[in-house]
């Protein structure tokens, strides 16, 4: 036999195996959660096997993970016309996070529907469905804001970017108030007479709650969790008060959120020491990603949020926008 033809099997072979590990490896990575690790592999293989649904399910996955829904979008609807499983619930979610949320719930629907005539679980596919559902009021009732400015600054000093007049109090991070406190938290909010504090802390389930502390003759008094339902979700943060001092913004990541952090607003009831029921303020300030830190410069007229949504890891994009007196809403249609 040819020695180069022989060289060339064996060349092949050896080809095959590396493909074959490389691929065992990278699925591990998938499995583990590493979805920025594992993304340019599954890249090189859709685009060598673009008619393999599990590629493209994989890679699809990956750029939804990694903040990309809208390269994820076309992978994940091939990997659906392929009927690879779990690919209706993967772009269910890709939808949503494109705020096309009718086409989500459209997938979600019928998802559901496979599921159950397989007899599998459904629970998880119709909150989902329900949190499509709400956003999908939300967009109907979006609030038209006019905004001045957007910029990305880095995560961890995001506060630096929010340059709010004194008389409306200061922002901290946790750790740079509470040096050496030997605990976890999230951001610190003092009031303009420096009387006052809120903030978030890390509570013994290892989620996050908002405390208040009232400035004593040389010290502050110990924390005391606020009262009502604002520390009932998963994780309540980012707290700011305006100078009524008593209606308080804050970021939730609860089921009422369009998805990881909402802000939201409640108000301090004397009568009750209690707060009202919490609003989600909506669009465009939430979305299906996480958004925070909402400040109201009274003085200036400015306002402020943070969100990641289409960000990279380690950046926020915030936006300054004029507060409105009262809500006025875009013509949905």
């Amino acid at each position: 036999m040819n020695k180069k033809y022989i060289l060339s099997i064996l060349f092949g072979l050896l080809s095959i195996t590396t493909s074959a590990q490389s691929l065992a490896e990278v699925k591990a990575l998938y499995e583990k959660g590493e979805y920025e690790e594992a993304k340019p592999t599954f890249k090189k293989l859709v685009k060598a096997q673009p008619g393999n649904g599990n590629y493209n399910l994989w890679y699809g996955v990956c750029c939804l993970e990694t903040g990309e829904p809208a390269e994820a979008l076309k992978h994940l609807e091939s990997a659906v016309k392929k009927r690879v499983p779990s690919g209706q619930f993967y772009l269910a979610q890709a939808y949503n996070d494109l705020y096309r949320f009718e086409d989500a719930i459209d997938t979600y629907e019928t998802y559901i529907s496979d599921l159950r005539k397989r007899k599998r679980s459904t629970e998880e596919a119709e909150q989902l469905l329900e949190k499509s559902k709400s956003n999908l009021r939300m967009l109907k009732g979006v609030e038209e804001v006019c905004f001045i400015d957007s910029f990305v600054v880095d995560k961890k000093n995001f506060l630096d970017a929010y340059k709010i007049s004194p008389e409306s109090g200061k922002l901290f991070m946790y750790d740079t108030y509470f040096k050496n406190s030997g605990k976890e938290g999230g951001t610190v909010y003092e009031t303009e007479l420096g009387n006052k504090l809120y903030y978030s802390e890390m509570q013994p389930d290892s989620t996050l709650s908002i405390l208040s502390r009232n400035r004593l003759l040389d010290k502050w008094s110990d924390g005391s969790l606020l009262p009502g339902n604002i520390n009932e979700a998963m994780n309540a943060d980012y707290p700011y008060v305006l100078t009524d001092g008593i209606t308080i913004y804050y970021a939730s990541d609860g089921p009422d959120s369009m998805g990881g952090y909402d802000i939201f607003v409640t108000r301090y009831n004397t009568n009750t020491n209690s707060y009202l029921m919490p609003e989600n303020v909506g669009m465009p300030f939430n979305s299906p990603y996480n958004d925070y830190m909402y400040v109201i410069d009274e003085f200036n007229g400015l306002g402020w949020f943070a969100s990641d949504r289409y960000q990279p890891e380690g950046k926020v994009c915030i936006y300054v926008f004029i507060p409105n007196s009262s809500k006025q809403v875009y013509n949905y249609e």
